[in-house]
């Protein structure tokens, strides 16, 4: 089978929807190496070495409009180049396939990550939802299969854009294999020396957005008057800005931002945390959650939505508005060593789940209906 991806965001983003799209390829080409893989991005790669797998064909815009306009090309003039290829299969990895692609006789799937900007409109501006919605909702009508990757997408799906149950798989994510054993002694000092760290601090991974709730978690360490050191991993935004203004104002001095942590860092940071908080008002699943139940992590999470299905039934689970409950979360978990064990050991259970033959078994079967 030729199987062609949207690959714009496994080339470009180096977290959340790239990380996503790049698991799936490479578990994909991995385990199904029989299959044709060919990935359509709209401009050359800056680091083409992020798909490695082997059997992997990347395409580009040829003509001058298609280079001079890659967007459109992307969004608009892909389907007529996925006939031109014999591409049986078309799967859009991130809430989008282009527009007219249902005039084409190939098979369409398109996993559809969230739906945040319908269910929380003010977090958008007018007309990025308005693009989003249109997108979303256009590759929901036209794609023959569609893959949630939680039930509570699945559902958000149903309940926004009316569409059959029956046309919706439930996929869930992975994380990347580089969590799936332990760093070196080497690689963890070497990590520590690098950012200035000392081992058992609190990890927070996720864009510095507002949904994310970054603000009630440092609440909740300057409330519950929590000494341990917190370590922030994600790119800023503007609300950042009002984070580190109540870090100044209340002179917490044991919180530490790093940005563009490459992917190869993760791994040892995560494992030489005491705990992972992830207290996200709305995820289409939560990633990072898996990655530090594979680290060996206890995990602080939102108690509603996706969250229990990434956590599993040993995570600690809480209100993100309650500050009070973040905090005693926190310090139930730092000072009780069995129950972290405990946590360590029924969480990395629950990851195991989530293994990249399993996902891949799940995708082919969708690809094959």
């Amino acid at each position: 089978m030729r199987i062609g991806f949207d690959a714009k965001r496994a080339y470009f983003n180096l977290s959340g929807l790239g990380n996503y799209s790049r698991n799936i390829i490479h578990y994909l080409s991995h385990h199904y190496p029989e299959n044709e893989y060919v990935l359509y991005t709209p401009r050359r790669p800056d680091t083409p070495d992020m798909l490695t797998s082997t059997g992997l064909q990347p395409v580009l815009p040829k003509s001058w409009i298609s280079k001079r306009f890659p967007s459109f090309w992307r969004s608009f003039w892909l389907s007529k180049r996925l006939e031109y290829d014999n591409i049986d299969l078309f799967h859009g990895l991130s809430n989008e396939i282009p527009f007219g692609i249902h005039r084409y006789h190939l098979k369409t799937v398109v996993t559809i990550h969230d739906l945040i900007f319908m269910k929380y409109p003010q977090w958008y501006d007018k007309i990025d939802r308005i693009i989003y919605t249109r997108k979303s909702f256009y590759s929901c009508r036209f794609a023959h299969r569609i893959i949630a990757t939680s039930e509570q997408t699945r559902s958000d799906i149903i309940s926004f854009f009316k569409i059959d149950p029956e046309k919706i798989n439930i996929v869930y994510q992975g994380c990347d294999p580089g969590f799936y054993t332990t760093a070196s002694p080497e690689k963890k000092q070497e990590v520590l020396a690098k950012y200035n760290l000392t081992p058992g601090y609190i990890f927070y991974v996720g864009t510095i957005e507002k949904r994310k709730n970054l603000l009630n978690v440092v609440k909740a360490i300057h409330h519950g008057r929590i000494h341990t050191p917190l370590v922030v991993v994600g790119r800023h935004t503007p609300y950042a800005l009002i984070v580190k203004k109540y870090i100044h104002e209340n002179h917490l001095e044991t919180v530490t931002f790093l940005e563009n942590v490459p992917n190869e860092d993760l791994p040892s940071l995560y494992q030489m945390s005491s705990l992972f908080i992830y207290p996200s008002t709305y995820e289409g699943f939560g990633i990072p959650i898996l990655e530090a139940l594979y680290s060996r992590t206890p995990v602080i999470t939102t108690s509603w939505g996706c969250f229990p299905e990434a956590g599993g039934d040993y995570s600690a689970y809480i209100d993100p508005e309650n500050i009070e409950q973040i905090a005693d979360s926190i310090k139930k978990i730092l000072d009780d060593e069995e129950l972290r064990e405990k946590m360590i050991d029924e969480g990395y259970k629950h990851a195991l789940k989530f293994n990249d033959k399993d996902i891949a078994d799940n995708m082919m079967r969708i690809y094959n209906w």
